[in-house]
């Protein structure tokens, strides 16, 4: 596959949510490129600051409990401190969001096609005939079979898996460059789950879009990712090509993350636990190896003071050193 120019640059971005009289960072310093044509997947436990991450790219965080400093660049634009009035030109036409639950992204009382062609009397000059076509095509696209009858519908008179098509079916309206997907199959069953992310998959050869995948699912990252971004308290702590991350994981927690997924070939039938839990935001440490407390059988050596992401390879980057010294605690008993 060939990938082409960076779509969207993100350079020290830090968003800080206010609690009580102090901001707190929920996400820090974080660094990426998307590039057209690319599925770069951001992983990571709940609470990690995957989906601050998505939602300070589209400007969706309310002004006045929420700091968003650094710079997302897109079409030689910093988004960050955009007017709102420009932002909703971008947001929705330049840029799709998938949400994670359709049921709180739809409107209860609109029908489904009154909702998706919202999108396009805001950022299209279509007439309201061109408009129900286009609503129609969209439908089709995302797999609706009867689109007819499912365009006069209310959200919940449907089914999740087609809540979650009408949500996509919205996002890609525009044909946007950017896609965002917040979890997109997190409430769906695995059939459904495949369906959509081939859907996925397809709309991006259509448009050569840029995707942002926001899971938790390794198995999905797998399958139709082409870089991953592990994120842990608020950090990126590991960024790597799929297929290396997968076969050469080096920071400690995409280790702990890889072997705690059931797998069907180990001779043991042990799961691995990862020790612990994310911090909260007011607990977050602002000094040394934000992993150190889940894997207190390494030494306070291993670990950098103020660990930062070095690039232990061409494009594969992990943060702190504590990498060259880990090892699993069980593996200790065994040596």
């Amino acid at each position: 596959m060939h990938i082409e120019e960076d779509l969207l640059t993100i350079k020290n971005l830090y968003t800080s949510f206010r609690i009580k009289d102090q901001y707190h960072a929920a996400i820090e310093n974080i660094n990426l490129t998307l590039k057209e044509n690319e599925i770069l997947a951001i992983v990571g436990e709940s609470g990690c600051g995957k989906s601050t991450l998505a939602t300070s790219i589209v400007g969706l965080h309310p002004k006045g409990n929420t700091k968003v400093e650094g710079t997302i660049t897109y079409n030689e634009t910093n988004l960050v401190g955009m007017k709102e009035e420009k932002f909703n030109k971008i947001r929705g036409n330049d840029i799709g969001f998938i949400f994670q639950d359709p049921l709180a992204a739809l409107n209860p009382l609109m029908r489904v096609s009154d909702q998706i062609a919202e999108t396009l009397l805001y950022h299209t000059k279509l007439n309201e005939k061109q408009r129900n076509q286009r609503v129609r095509e969209l439908l089709n696209q995302v797999g609706i079979s009867n689109p007819e009858r499912v365009a006069k519908q209310y959200p919940h008179q449907l089914s999740g898996g087609m809540r979650q098509r009408i949500v996509i079916a919205i996002a890609i309206a525009c044909k946007p460059k950017i896609m965002i997907a917040d979890e997109p199959t997190t409430a769906l069953d695995v059939t459904i789950q495949a369906q959509i992310l081939d859907l996925l998959i397809e709309l991006q050869q259509e448009t050569n879009a840029g995707i942002i995948l926001i899971t938790h699912d390794l198995g999905v990252v797998a399958e139709i990712a082409d870089r991953v971004a592990v994120m842990y308290a608020g950090q990126i702590i590991e960024l790597a090509p799929v297929d290396i991350l997968f076969s050469e994981p080096k920071h400690p927690y995409t280790r702990s993350l890889l072997n705690s997924i059931p797998q069907t070939d180990r001779e043991n039938d042990r799961l691995e636990v990862i020790r612990g839990m994310v911090p909260t935001l007011t607990k977050m440490p602002h000094s040394g190896c934000r992993f150190a407390p889940r894997i207190p059988w390494i030494t306070d050596e291993a670990h950098e003071s103020a660990p930062e992401l070095h690039e232990i390879k061409e494009n594969h980057f992990v943060r702190c050193t504590c990498w060259q010294t880990f090892h699993f605690e069980h593996e200790e008993a065994i040596h």
